[in-house]
């Protein structure tokens, strides 16, 4: 366990970053005591240490389907994507710094994640996507990086891990999937990667490949989890994609940026630093608020910095940046927010693509 917890501290840096999807929460807070409502907690003078990775900690009943985001549609592709939402909530003044399964903020705003990320891969196959507790982003980003990584291998990857286990067991049925998510989601989806499917490689094996899209993966993740490969090109399977997107200029520092960030190109799918036009891009969206969005062709541009590990877009950063609100974290030029809608047609016609090379390798129904 202890070995396990310390190699996980090779990207728990990356955690107290990768929470901070939060520039369209609208959260509120909850007053004193348990909310009748959602179950939520208010934090205590006792509650002196949260649950932390090893803890005997009960996971979300994940046989209840009120606990599913969306269990698969219609389920008649023969491809599944697991996908895990970023970061949908959080914590009022003196409230717990875990949520509960039951928040509304969270379960509001996922849906909003659902509708907006997670459909551009709803061609490649099923979606399933889970309700899981999150830890808050600002409560993360003020412990030790050990505490932090700690904190997320408690409650949320207790929960991550048995929602991923009930779908394998439940709803797969031998199904080849993909893995997405973005944020926080990512970082869960990497967990996933790095401790269950290491465990699991008759499930490994059935991986097309993770989207674990802005969620910076330095070179030493995959030094330590040395099963886990990243994307070389458009075509490898198995593999982890990942990146993370930044204006030319930022005004203040990039929480993501690391110059060992391991990344690739979402409009060529290299892993160079050449420029690809947004002439070259299938295109992205342009999110409303209220979760509709319309087609944007050739939305953005895309380089690899490798000085900062991310890729550089000239889009326009007063428009793709996050919120005011979330200025603090990501400041402008940091386009977090919409790692996923900038190439969000780039990213579905991978995944499809992804999808025909697997079954063109080991055949079976597509």
């Amino acid at each position: 366990m202890k070995k396990t917890l310390l190699a996980l501290c090779a990207f728990s840096l990356l955690f107290a970053f990768s929470a901070l999807s939060i520039s369209s929460c609208k959260a509120r807070s909850e007053a004193g005591g348990v909310s009748k409502v959602s179950g939520e907690r208010v934090f205590k003078p006792e509650d002196l240490r949260y649950p932390h990775y090893g803890d005997n900690i009960e996971a979300v009943d994940y046989s209840n389907p009120d606990n599913w985001l969306a269990v698969g549609s219609d389920g008649t592709r023969d491809v599944d994507v697991f996908f895990l939402y970023p970061t949908s909530w959080r914590a009022g003044y003196g409230q717990y710094p875990i949520s509960a399964i039951g928040n509304l903020d969270m379960r509001h705003q996922s849906v909003y994640y659902l509708k907006t990320r997670a459909s551009a891969f709803e061609t490649a196959g099923n979606i399933y996507a889970p309700f899981y507790r999150q830890l808050d982003a600002s409560f993360v980003v003020a412990q030790r990086p050990i505490d932090g990584i700690g904190l997320f291998g408690g409650v949320p990857f207790t929960d991550v891990a048995a929602a991923f286990d009930y779908y394998i067991e439940h709803y797969n049925n031998g199904k080849p999937f993909i893995l997405a998510g973005h944020s926080q989601g990512s970082f869960a989806a990497a967990a996933i990667i790095a401790l269950y499917l290491r465990d699991r490689p008759d499930v490994y094996s059935r991986m097309i490949a993770a989207y674990l899209i802005g969620m910076p993966v330095p070179d030493a993740f995959y030094e330590v989890f040395t099963h886990v490969k990243p994307a070389k090109n458009a075509d490898d399977l198995g593999v982890v994609i990942s990146y993370n997107t930044n204006s030319p200029v930022i005004d203040g520092k990039d929480p993501f940026a690391y110059p060992g960030n391991v990344l690739i190109n979402p409009i060529t799918w290299v892993t160079d630093d050449s420029y690809a036009s947004n002439e070259l891009s299938k295109g992205g969206i342009i999110v409303n608020s209220d979760g509709t969005f319309s087609d944007a062709p050739h939305l953005a541009d895309a380089k690899i910095d490798k000085s900062t590990g991310t890729i550089v877009s000239n889009v326009d950063r007063e428009k793709f940046s996050s919120e005011p609100a979330s200025r603090a974290y990501f400041p402008l030029g940091v386009l977090h927010e919409n790692d996923i809608p900038l190439f969000y047609y780039d990213l579905r016609a991978n995944a499809e693509n992804r999808v025909e090379k697997w079954f063109a390798q080991y055949g079976g129904k597509k």
